[in-house]
């Protein structure tokens, strides 16, 4: 959805998100179970798209493969401000 300016609203689908945070979340166990260190590991993918950077322990590989990287990062950001003291307002 376009608004004023030529600025675009990126709306999020709710269902997605859930199924984002599982992915995420599962992937994260996967690589703790490697001995792999998830924030690099996970910083790593979303910064260059490379799925090597994820194990392919437990198919995580091919899990995150579903998402698209914005859709992870959106999933970041959403758990790091509900996480946050002010509660994301």
């Amino acid at each position: 959805m376009t608004e004023g300016f030529g600025t675009t609203k990126l709306v999020p689908l709710k269902d997605e998100n859930s199924v984002a945070a599982n992915i995420l979340q599962h992937v994260y166990q996967a690589l703790v179970a490697k001995g792999y260190d998830p924030v690099a590991q996970l910083t790593g993918f979303v910064m260059t798209g490379d799925p090597t950077y994820i194990t392919s322990h437990e198919n995580a590989r091919s899990l995150i493969c579903r998402l698209q990287r914005d859709e992870i990062l959106e999933e970041l950001v959403r758990s790091y401000f509900s996480a946050s003291p002010a509660g994301g307002q």
